[in-house]
């Protein structure tokens, strides 16, 4: 049995690492292939999920980009660790760091798919960049990514372990999933005895249960858990990609103002350009206009002129006749 269920962990990583539509044809090949030797590991090959498009886009990024898958799996156990010790700085600085990983795997996985035949929409970008955020809240989620035979979209609530139910093709492939690291206070109870548990009478006081009450009383203040600090991780990443939002936002308000400030500025000089030159043409239209008074003044004395000079020619023209019809 073991070595059926090995067989089929090394048959699946194959099919779940080729273009999504080849997956289907590929699948019955391999059925077939199997069908005489071995009629289960056939039928368990034949019974292999298809994957959803998200988890084939987290697929190829595991196989053709792992070192991607990598960071993200260290930067979650970074994360998990600072939040065992409830380090709000380191938190702070870890949680811009996976935003900016986040936004390069999401990337990777996008060119990934896209190089293999399938065109990746926003709604299946979201998706991915979902299951790669659950990998780095969850080491048993980043354990599925990392399989390379994911079969849907991870999600994690901030509160519980993320639901791995029919996430992974072969379940068997994970192995013993590593579980989530122990809070600072249960941490720094099993560095206080060097690992051991405290017997109830190590104390001195007698081997007798507390009241509930008493215990509640003698306990330290509960600290947030792991799952409730990523939750809140989460929502500080969503403030500061709004505040930086908003920052771009008003940026581009004032560079807009300050265009509109240079653009009012060059619109006043041109105003004021053309008044100037409109002035220039308002003296020269009036020296015109008198020069064409004057002109038409001449003109009029010109004609007058002409007139009478006409009329002179023709009176001498009319003696001259007169002259030369009187006898001598």
């Amino acid at each position: 049995m073991a070595g059926m269920v090995e067989l089929l962990e090394d048959v699946a990583r194959r099919l779940y690492a080729l273009p999504f539509d080849e997956f289907v044809p590929a699948r019955t090949v391999a059925a077939k292939d199997a069908a005489p030797s071995d009629r289960p590991l056939s039928q368990a090959i034949r019974e292999l999920p298809k994957p959803s498009v998200a988890a084939w886009t987290v697929n190829m990024l595991t196989h053709h980009r792992p070192e991607a898958v990598q960071q993200l799996r260290d930067l979650g156990q970074t994360m998990q660790d600072a939040q065992a010790s409830l380090d709000a700085a380191a938190l702070r600085e870890l949680a811009r760091e996976r935003r900016k990983l986040l936004g390069e795997a999401v990337s990777a996985a996008r060119m990934a798919a896209e190089g293999r035949g399938r065109k990746i929409s926003g709604a299946v970008a979201t998706e991915v960049e979902e299951t790669l955020r659950a990998a780095t809240a969850d080491p048993a989620a980043a354990a599925a990514v990392q399989s390379g035979m994911l079969l849907r979209v991870l999600s994690a609530d901030g509160v519980d372990q993320v639901d791995l139910s029919r996430a992974v093709a072969v379940p068997s492939a994970l192995g013993k999933l590593p579980a989530k690291p122990p809070t600072a206070r249960s941490a720094a109870g099993a560095a206080s005895t060097g690992g051991r548990p405290v017997p109830p009478h190590a104390s001195g006081q007698p081997d007798t249960p507390e009241k509930p009450r008493l215990q509640a009383v003698r306990q330290a203040p509960r600290r947030p858990s792991p799952s409730v600090l990523d939750r809140a991780l989460a929502a500080l990443d969503e403030a500061e990609a709004a505040a930086a939002e908003a920052a771009g936002e008003a940026e581009l308000r004032a560079e807009a103002k300050e265009e509109a400030s240079a653009a009012f500025d060059r619109l006043t000089a041109a105003v004021t350009e053309a008044r100037q030159r409109l002035q220039t043409l308002e003296v020269s239209l009036e020296a015109a206009r008198k020069e064409r008074i004057v002109a038409a003044a001449e003109a009029k004395q010109a004609a007058r002129a002409a007139e009478k000079s006409q009329r002179s020619a023709m009176l001498a023209k009319e003696r001259v006749l007169r002259l030369r019809n009187t006898p001598d």
